[in-house]
């Protein structure tokens, strides 16, 4: 008698390649569902990442090609999202969530095929979502009878207007790429056979520039985005200046009178 495939057990990988840092959701036979503890070990590769001074980019993405994430492991919602124990579930999805939208490095999220639910929300908390041109979305909270949680529609409407955030929720309907890409669920969109590579050029762009330019960029962005009326300007001024007192801006100077490539550092 053959033996029995091994099936392996899902979880969240990390993968370091030079500059870039690689979050992997590693659960193939479930399109990349997120279980309980791959939401929990989601913040630790996140901390891992950014206090790794050779990662400049954190770049999301599924194992194999079929899925980003189908979202969370609905075969658990039994025992883990019913009565007191969905607070606690819900605790670990807004800490993964949280750990992305606070992440002071850049994010990418690298979309092959299906990215709905969670999987979604986790896409919306990067930066950046690059996908390819046969991928899906959805967000099917209505029709599983699932509050979807205040707190994480704030990426969502980062992403799209409010009707089309409210599209998204109220039909639960499953939008294809060029649909996504229209309403601002993407960023861009290539051709499968293109997606790693676009992603691994577009991470290795940001890079190869100043990070601490790169990361006062994204504050101030972040920070005029979640708070248009009374931004923390002098917050704001302080990570600009650290930027034009860094040895990074000196080497740029350097750099451009020897007509040579920066080696920036970070400091």
């Amino acid at each position: 008698m053959a033996a029995a495939a091994e099936v392996a057990t899902p979880a969240l990988r990390y993968k370091k390649d030079g500059a870039i840092a690689w979050i992997i959701a590693d659960n193939p036979a479930r399109m990349n569902a997120l279980t309980a503890a791959m939401w929990q070990a989601l913040p630790d590769a996140v901390s891992r990442a950014v206090s790794d001074p050779e990662v400049r980019v954190i770049v999301l993405r599924g194992a194999g090609e079929k899925a980003f994430s189908a979202g969370a492991d609905i075969s658990e919602f039994e025992n883990s999202r019913t009565g007191d124990a969905a607070k606690t579930y819900d605790a670990l999805n807004d800490a993964a969530f949280n750990a992305l939208i606070g992440c002071p490095k850049p994010t990418i999220a690298m979309i092959h095929g299906f990215c709905l639910g969670g999987g979604l929300g986790l896409a919306l908390c990067c930066d950046m979502r690059i996908a390819d041109d046969a991928s899906q979305y959805a967000i099917p909270a209505a029709k599983l009878g699932i509050g979807y949680n205040a707190r994480w529609v704030r990426p969502i409407l980062a992403a799209v207007p409010a009707a089309r955030a409210k599209e998204l929720l109220f039909t639960g309907r499953r939008f294809r790429s060029a649909d996504a890409e229209a309403m601002g669920l993407v960023s861009q969109l290539v051709l499968a056979a293109d997606l790693e590579a676009t992603v691994r050029a577009l991470a290795l762009e940001i890079a190869a520039n100043a990070p601490l330019s790169v990361a006062a960029a994204k504050k101030v962005i972040d920070e005029i985005s979640r708070h248009p009326e009374h931004p923390d300007m002098a917050a704001l001024d302080a990570v600009v200046m650290a930027c034009f007192e860094s040895d990074d801006y000196a080497e740029g100077r350097r750099a451009f009178l020897e007509k040579r490539k920066p080696e920036f550092k970070g400091k």
